[in-house]
């Protein structure tokens, strides 16, 4: 190690490496990946994480802070920089964080000098007591300051922002039976290896290994920073057991409240979520968008499909009137959408919601399920690319389903709806005669269905009843047509009896 202190170092770029056999490679981490596959699964040895800091309140947590002064590739002139995270409060796991440059391969070594506990209550720490994650800055917002970009924290899970963005939902490497009624299986990023970039990169390289009880995998993540801020993925994960429900490409997210709910809590807010909606796009051409809904009991709804052009979590809903809310800005809470490359075969795109009474957690998860079964000893490769955005300009301009609202019925028992459909070909029709509302139902009645211009806004209110007779759900469908085409996207939406 050179004489500077470690802080020093790290800024510098200073440490001792590492030189491989070979340079450093995806092929070399799959050939690991497969190797630890036919291992029995063993945790990662580490220092045992101090009762002070297991117990720490998420503030207290977020109270330690990195030194800026240790800012990896601070003094380089480079375009990406790197913190660390601490270990404490949820993130107990120890992570192992290597950088690859021309020179080798080199382990950052831990220390408490590395941190600043004066905003919180831990007073020292062990001397190796390791890693719990990383962050990645860049100049996203304006060209002479570094922004937060992505972060690694936690199991696999990690977040993107794109420009003017604040963080929302999150992205992870794997879920393995989320959503069944048994204790779900997280798999970990148990060590990761950054690329060092060079002056002139817009991309910077990740890659990653996983490892759980059920399965390990090697994982290689390019993150392009930007206006929309792009993630590629490529995976390759091994099976050390059978696995009943495996996730790829999951997402997880938050929705307590939208305009479709009522307000669970007493809040001054009209609206609390960080997605609030589904989008799918199918093999056939058919985008179909799925209101997300906090219900009091737990709702899993499954979207057959066969190698799908993309899906993703949305928030669609960009009015800072509709939130009320000037410190977490929800309007600006990225979008994620995901699309498969290659071949992904059969499977099911899953959306899970979970009952939620406070916005502190994550109730929404998003994941695409194989139909073929999981068994031992297999490898399953994919690749998929996360695009994290306010808009997606390159999507369709047929219209979209804005708003949907619910309500009391002309009769006991019965829902009224309205949807408020906008954008695309939408806005230059003012003829109600040319636009048409076609709504179905798998069960009950849909009575009363009209579709009226709001004249104020430019865009179409499709209002209906729906008579679920002696049904307990019933699955609504609901798109604008003129007389040969669809000029909008499909509303679908699972009524449930309260």
């Amino acid at each position: 190690m050179t004489q500077l202190g470690l802080p020093q170092a790290l800024a510098a770029g200073q440490w001792d490496r590492a030189m491989p056999d070979s340079p450093f490679s995806f092929t070399e981490l799959r050939t690991r990946a497969a190797q630890l596959a036919s291992q029995p699964y063993e945790p990662v040895p580490a220092v045992a994480l101090p009762q002070n800091l297991g117990e720490l309140s998420p503030a207290d947590y977020h109270a330690i802070r990195f030194r800026p002064e240790a800012t990896i590739w601070r003094d380089e002139g480079l375009p990406f920089q790197m913190q660390l995270f601490h270990r404490g409060s949820y993130f107990r796991q120890a992570v192992r964080i290597n950088i690859v440059d021309t020179q080798g391969i080199a382990t950052i070594p831990y220390s408490p000098t590395l941190f600043d506990y004066s905003g919180s209550s831990v007073s020292a720490a062990p001397e190796d007591l390791g890693f719990a994650g990383f962050r990645l800055l860049h100049p996203l917002n304006r060209s002479d300051r570094f922004d937060e970009t992505a972060v690694f924290l936690g199991a696999s899970y990690f977040r993107v922002l794109g420009a003017g963005q604040h963080f929302g939902l999150s992205a992870r490497g794997l879920a393995i039976d989320t959503g069944l009624p048994k204790k779900e299986e997280f798999p970990y990023f148990k060590e990761f290896w950054i690329e060092k970039p060079t002056p002139d990169a817009q991309t910077i390289e990740i890659f990653a290994l996983l490892d759980s009880v059920s399965v390990t995998g090697a994982y290689h993540f390019s993150l392009t920073p930007g206006t929309e801020s792009q993630m590629q993925v490529r995976a390759s994960v091994f099976t050390r057991q059978a696995v009943e429900k495996l996730g790829i490409a999951p997402l997880t997210s938050m929705f307590l409240y939208g305009e479709n709910s009522m307000r669970p809590i007493d809040d001054l807010r009209p609206e609390i979520h960080d997605s609030d909606g589904l989008l799918m796009a199918s093999k056939s051409g058919e985008w179909i968008w799925r209101p997300l809904t906090n219900r009091s009991e737990l709702q899993i709804s499954s979207f057959q499909n066969e190698s799908p052009r993309g899906f993703g979590l949305l928030q669609r809903d960009r009015d800072s009137r509709h939130y009320q809310d000037l410190d977490f800005r929800y309007e600006r809470r990225p979008s994620a959408w995901i699309e498969p490359q290659g071949d992904w075969g059969k499977g099911i795109v899953q959306l899970i919601e979970i009952p939620s009474d406070a916005e502190r957690y994550d109730n929404i998860a998003l994941l695409w399920v194989p139909e073929r079964a999981v068994e031992a000893g297999q490898e399953w490769p994919f690749a998929y690319r996360l695009r994290f955005a306010k808009g997606y300009r390159d999507f369709p301009s047929s219209g979209r389903a804005l708003a949907t609202r619910e309500g009391a019925g002309s009769e006991a028992g019965r829902r009224r709806f309205a949807l408020e459909f906008g954008g695309g070909p939408l806005a230059e029709l003012e003829d109600e005669g040319a636009v048409e509302l076609v709504v179905s139902a798998s069960d009950g009645r849909i009575l009363d269905a009209q579709i009226r211009r709001n004249e104020a806004t430019g865009t179409w209110l499709a209002l209906f009843e729906l008579d679920p007779e002696e049904r307990e759900a019933i699955e609504l469908r609901a798109f604008l047509k003129d007389h040969d085409h669809a000029l909008t996207e499909t509303w679908s939406y699972l009524w449930k009896r309260s």
